[in-house]
């Protein structure tokens, strides 16, 4: 199966309909439609890759099942409840949840990088796109699949003790959506400074195991030392952790949330948590957007 192709064009560069002759003349379509077009070719790409790749998704989600399941079930007889507010399982699934979509959308900078090598991505930059519209669709398709994957994880929320309640899954799931976005958008712009997969591995190796150690995903912020507690904060899988948690306790009044990302002892509201995701985001997603708009 292959995604559909990018509008093709014109010796003089003007964008033709899929099918129309060679040579015909015709009104070119706003040029607005073109890029939604793109967006939607890469984003069907990656969901064809999903279906196509049924076994591959079953491995991602069997390690924060694991985890959910062997390493949660074994801790919560020794960690009483009284300290967490909640058991230890209802406590970890926000954190799984983040493992969750987290991979995925780190894999989207590893594609990006292969790509390159592989020659598919000077044959994407030959469609009449702008190639900031091409990489909004490579961060978009990965929002999309890293959602997804989070979302047959969130169908295991009963089995935590957490009730299927409509509002408290939809907002699970608008903050699945955000956090994806974010890491894609951060994975992105780190794989446009970089040329070869064997060096991203290697940065992800270093970073990303502390940044889920200090998300708040295991164990509560507020038990690590002063200068971990401020890595915390400038970590945005911490604010997504702590966003997915406060939205349970939005929902289940009788499981408080831990304390979780703290600006010197002063937690910010929960719609200003949600809404520094995005700005980082865009932030990020902007600079890889310049970085990429450069000739190669």
């Amino acid at each position: 199966m292959t995604a559909p192709a990018l509008p093709a064009s014109d010796a003089s560069g003007t964008p033709k309909a899929p099918g129309a002759p060679a040579g015909t003349d015709r009104e070119p379509g706003t040029p607005l439609r073109h890029e939604l077009r793109a967006v939607h070719a890469l984003i069907y790409r990656d969901l064809l890759r999903l279906s196509a790749q049924p076994t591959h998704t079953a491995l991602m989600l069997l390690q924060p099942v694991l985890y959910l399941f062997i390493l949660g079930g074994g801790l919560a007889a020794l960690i009483p409840n009284s300290s967490l507010g909640v058991g230890y399982q209802t406590y970890l699934f926000p954190g799984m949840l983040m493992m969750t979509v987290q991979t995925p959308a780190i894999m989207v900078g590893i594609r990006l990088i292969t790509d390159r090598q592989s020659g598919y991505l000077r044959e994407l930059l030959m469609a009449p796109v702008r190639r900031s519209t091409l990489l909004l669709g490579c961060c978009a398709g990965g929002t999309i699949v890293s959602t997804v994957q989070g979302a047959v994880l969130l169908a295991l929320a009963g089995a935590v003790g957490l009730p299927y309640d409509p509002l408290l899954m939809a907002l699970l799931l608008a903050g699945m959506i955000l956090t994806s976005f974010t890491i894609t958008a951060l994975s992105l712009a780190l794989a446009v400074s970089l040329t070869r997969p064997e060096v991203f591995h290697m940065l992800l190796g270093l970073v990303m195991m502390p940044l889920l150690f200090l998300s708040g995903g295991f164990f509560p912020l507020g038990n690590l030392p002063g200068w971990a507690q401020t890595l915390a904060d400038v970590n945005p899988l911490a604010y997504g952790v702590d966003l997915l948690r406060r939205c349970i306790a939005l929902r289940v009044p009788d499981q408080a949330a831990t304390a979780g990302i703290e600006w010197s002892d002063w937690q910010p509201p929960l719609f200003l948590e949600g809404g520094l995701l995005p700005a980082g985001g865009v932030l990020a997603l902007v600079w890889a957007a310049h970085r990429f708009s450069r000739p190669e």
